[in-house]
C-alpha cells in the first residue's frame, strides 16, 4: 500500500477504514448480546427490537440529509462531528442501566453512524480520484467494512465472555479517539460549491412514515390491531407517505427522483437491495436468540455459529463481480436472491430436525450468506452505474435508504411473526391451562429468549419441551417468511430487469 499511496493518503484511508470497521461492528456485534441485554436490563422482545430499530431508523433518516450538509459545510467537518457524536453516544450506551436510556442513546448513535458512513464515501471519492488508486482505496475500505460485519458476532461474543456487555459499546470510545487523531492528521477539508438545497419536507415525511410503520408492527398486538390508537397510527403513516410523494413531485431538488425507477436495471437492482434486507440482515438479530435459547449455546458458541451465516458475505463478493461481468446483473442479482431464499428454507428444516444443532443449520446458513454475497456488490454497482454519472449520488442515496427502510420494517415484522407463531403454538399445546393474557405474556418472554423464568408454566411437567417446541415453531415461520418473501422479490426483480438487450 505504501508504494501506491502518499503518507497523508495512508493516514486518511486508515481513518476512513477505522470508522467503517466501527460501523460494521456496531451492526453485527449487538445482535449476539440481545439475549443478555434482555435478562440484565429486564426488557422484553419489543425493547430488543427497538434497540436495533432505533439505530437503523436513525441511519436511514440522516442518510438522506448528511450528503447535502457535508457538501455544503465541509465533509471533514461533518465527519468529525459524526465521530464525536458516535463516540459520546457509544459511551452512554455502554453505561446505560435500563432499556429506555439504551434505546434513546442507540438512536443518537445511529445518527452519528449514518452520518459517518456517508462522509466516508464522500471523502474517499474526493481524496482518491485516479482510477487505479481510487479502485484500490475503495477495495480496502470495502474489505475492512466487511470484516466488521462478518466477524462482528464472534467479536461481540468474545468481548462479553472476557469483559461484559458494556464493552461491546465502550470499545468504540478509544477507537473513535484514534480515528479523530487520524482525521486531524490526514484529511483535508472539501466542499461542493454547486450543492443543492436540502429536501427537508421529504426527509421528515419519509422518516415519519418508516417510524410509524415500524411502531405499528411492533406495538400493534399490544394496542390491538383494530383499536383506535392503531388505526390512528396507520392513518398518520398514510398521510405522511402521501405528503412525501407530493413533496418529491413538486420539489425543485427532490431527495428521490422517481424518474430513475423507469430505468429497468436500476429498479431491478433496487429489488435486490430490498430482498437482502427483507430477510438476511433482520434475521441476524433473531438468530442469536435461537442459538442461545433454542439450542442452549453460550454467547461465544452462538457467535461462532453465526460466522457460517456472516462470513460468506465477506468472501463471495469478488466472485460475484466476475459473475456480474460475465452473466450480467440481470441474472446474478435474482440468482443471488434465489440462493438466499433457499438458504432460509434449509435453515427451517435444519432447525426443526430431531437433533437440531449448528451442524443442521450449517448448510442453510452458508447458502444464505453465499446468496447475499452474490447479490450485495452487483446491487450497489448496478444502481449507481445504470444512471447518468450526475445522478449517481442520488441513486446511491435511494439504494442505501431502501436498505435501511426495509431492514427497519422487517426487524419489526420478523419480531411480530416470531411472537405470534410462539403464541399460536402455546394456544394449541396449553388449551384451557392459561388465559389469553398469560399466554401472550409467556409468548413474549420466550420470543425474547427468556425461557427460564416462566412461573406461569411451573405447574407443567413438560414445560421445557413445550417452550422449546414453541420457539422452534416461531422461528420456523420466520424462516419460511424470509425464504418465500425473498423468492417473490427475486422473481419480480428478474421480470423488471427484462430480456437481454444489446
Amino acid at each position: 500500500m505504501s508504494l501506491s499511496f502518499s503518507r497523508k493518503n495512508i493516514i486518511a484511508l486508515a481513518a476512513i477504514c477505522l470508522s467503517a470497521l466501527m460501523f460494521g461492528l456496531e451492526i453485527s456485534s449487538v445482535p449476539v448480546i440481545l439475549p443478555t441485554l434482555e435478562k440484565v436490563l429486564h426488557g422484553d422482545l419489543k425493547d430488543m427490537q427497538w434497540i436495533m430499530n432505533a439505530y437503523t431508523i436513525a441511519c436511514a433518516t440522516v442518510l438522506m440529509a448528511v450528503g447535502t450538509l457535508a457538501d455544503r459545510y465541509g465533509r471533514r467537518r461533518i465527519f468529525i462531528i459524526s465521530l464525536v457524536l458516535f463516540g459520546i453516544t457509544s459511551l452512554i450506551c455502554g453505561l446505560a442501566q435500563n432499556t429506555s436510556v439504551l434505546i434513546i442513546s442507540r438512536f443518537l448513535q445511529g445518527v452519528g453512524a449514518g452520518a459517518m458512513q456517508i462522509c466516508q464515501v464522500a471523502i474517499l471519492s474526493h481524496r482518491f480520484q485516479e482510477g487505479q488508486e481510487r479502485s484500490k482505496a475503495f477495495g480496502i475500505w470495502g474489505i475492512v467494512f466487511g470484516i466488521g460485519l462478518g466477524f462482528g458476532p464472534i467479536i461481540g461474543g468474545m468481548i462479553v465472555a472476557v469483559l461484559n456487555w458494556h464493552w461491546v459499546f465502550l470499545v468504540h470510545v478509544p477507537l473513535t479517539i484514534l480515528t479523530l487523531i487520524l482525521v486531524f492528521g490526514g484529511i483535508e477539508e472539501s466542499r461542493d460549491p454547486q450543492v443543492k438545497k436540502l429536501d427537508i419536507i421529504g426527509i421528515i415525511t419519509l422518516s415519519l412514515t418508516v417510524f410509524g410503520l415500524a411502531y405499528f408492527i411492533t406495538q400493534g398486538p399490544e394496542l390491538g390491531l383494530t383499536s383506535r390508537a392503531s388505526i390512528s397510527i396507520l392513518v398518520a403513516v398514510a398521510i405522511s407517505f402521501i405528503v412525501f410523494l407530493f413533496a418529491e413531485k413538486l420539489s425543485a431538488h427532490p431527495m428521490f427522483d422517481f424518474s430513475v425507477f423507469k430505468i429497468r436495471n436500476f429498479s431491478g437492482a433496487l429489488l435486490g437491495s430490498i430482498g437482502m434486507n427483507f430477510s438476511f440482515w433482520p434475521f441476524m438479530i433473531y438468530l442469536p436468540i435461537y442459538f442461545q435459547s433454542g439450542l442452549g449455546y453460550g454467547i461465544v458458541a452462538a457467535g461462532l455459529s453465526l460466522l457460517a451465516y456472516a462470513l460468506p458475505t465477506l468472501l463471495i463478493p469478488p466472485l460475484a463481480e466476475r459473475f456480474s461481468l460475465r452473466y450480467q446483473p440481470r441474472i446474478v442479482i435474482p440468482s443471488g436472491l434465489f440462493i438466499l431464499g433457499m438458504g432460509f428454507i434449509l435453515m427451517k428444516y435444519g432447525s426443526g430436525s430431531d437433533h437440531a444443532s449448528w451442524l443442521t443449520m450449517l448448510p442453510g446458513s452458508l447458502l444464505a450468506g453465499i446468496g447475499l454475497g452474490l447479490t450485495n456488490t452487483p446491487v450497489t454497482n448496478t444502481t449507481t452505474g445504470s444512471v447518468p454519472s450526475a445522478r449517481a449520488g442520488m441513486a446511491s442515496g435511494i439504494e442505501t435508504s431502501a436498505r435501511f427502510i426495509s431492514l427497519a420494517i422487517n426487524i419489526a415484522v420478523m419480531g411480530f411473526i416470531l411472537q405470534e407463531g410462539i403464541l399460536s403454538y402455546l394456544k394449541g399445546a396449553l388449551s384451557g391451562t392459561l388465559n389469553a393474557v398469560q399466554l401472550r405474556s409467556v409468548a413474549e418472554k420466550i420470543a425474547a429468549g427468556n425461557t427460564e423464568s416462566l412461573p406461569e408454566l411451573s405447574s407443567l411437567d413438560a414445560s421445557g419441551a413445550v417452550v422449546h417446541a414453541a420457539l422452534v415453531h416461531g422461528f420456523g415461520l420466520i424462516m419460511l417468511y424470509g425464504g418465500i418473501g425473498v423468492w417473490v422479490l427475486a422473481a419480480i426483480s428478474f421480470m423488471i430487469f427484462g430480456p437481454k438487450r444489446a
